[in-house]
């Protein structure tokens, strides 16, 4: 995508996104993995978009059954039955989640500038190059302070921990939800965000990334996105030169291979073994229930 967009400007046919320039105060890179939101004008167009084709699609064909099987059940005409149940019932159940769907896609398709929009600031940053995590300060309104500045809660690496929160969803399903606490103030960062609430494993994934990412002795996790980094980062970079990696070993990789990749992933994701680890913050600290 940078080859062609350089090309492109070069022969000046290259035409920008209307949202191209925009900072949307995320980064994720071999210095630092910051996170952002989109801003509340961005959600409401997308859960809208979401939320109307869903439903429209599941109650699409629930819809289709209930009305052969309420012509079966009466002894009325279908062109009958048809015109009433449209024009009335299923204009409303059907009618208005297509609608929302339909404003949604047009939307987000035609008109980028209307729902295009970065939040405030950042949430949180986990730097690899200071090795400091910044839990970035707002309001309870997401507002800025009242001198119109962001606060920093700033603390290193090395003096968080980590647990998962286990809560029913409202379906009763068991979900997990991975947090990072500083020891000694009150910094706490949530990972919801990331990726949707499951199975603990997951959760242990997301910690053994983070710990590796933050550790500068050793290289950047073998990941497609930090494949154009990897020779930023002195440690990865001479950690290739001694394995003789392939610099484009993620670029140049067809597809089946790469779902072959991906497919070992989640097996070594399922193999992880954090709970059987010692814990070494046993001999520190006493654990209260």
């Amino acid at each position: 995508m940078n080859k062609e967009r350089e090309e492109k400007q070069k022969l000046g046919t290259y035409i920008p996104a209307p949202y191209e320039h925009v900072d949307f105060h995320d980064r994720h890179d071999h210095e630092s993995f910051r996170f952002s939101l989109w801003s509340k004008r961005s959600q409401f167009w997308a859960y809208l978009l979401i939320f109307g084709k869903g439903f429209f699609l599941f109650l699409l064909p629930l819809s289709v059954f209930a009305f052969i099987a309420v012509g079966l059940s009466l002894n009325e005409s279908w062109s009958y039955l048809a015109e009433d149940l449209i024009l009335g019932f299923y204009s409303w159940l059907l009618g208005i989640p297509l609608l929302c769907w339909v404003i949604a896609s047009v939307v987000m398709r035609y008109f980028p500038k209307l729902w295009v929009k970065p939040s405030r600031g950042p949430i949180w940053e986990i730097n690899r190059r200071t090795g400091l995590v910044t839990l970035f300060d707002y309001d309870n309104n997401g507002e800025y302070k009242k001198n119109g500045t962001i606060g920093e809660l700033t603390a290193p690496f090395y003096e968080f921990d980590a647990y998962i929160a286990t809560i029913p969803d409202r379906q009763g399903l068991v979900t997990n939800v991975l947090y990072i606490a500083h020891r000694y103030r009150d910094i706490v960062i949530n990972f919801r965000p990331l990726f949707a609430p499951g199975e603990g494993q997951l959760c242990c994934a997301l910690w053994d990334f983070l710990q590796n990412y933050m550790d500068t002795s050793r290289p950047l996790p073998d990941l497609p996105r930090y494949e154009q980094y990897r020779h930023l980062d002195p440690t990865t970079a001479e950690y290739d030169r001694k394995t003789r990696r392939n610099p484009r070993f993620w670029i140049d990789m067809d597809d089946a291979t790469f779902e072959q990749e991906l497919y070992a992933m989640r097996g070594k994701i399922d193999q992880i073994n954090t709970f059987q680890r010692p814990n070494l913050m046993a001999r520190y600290v006493e654990y209260v229930d």
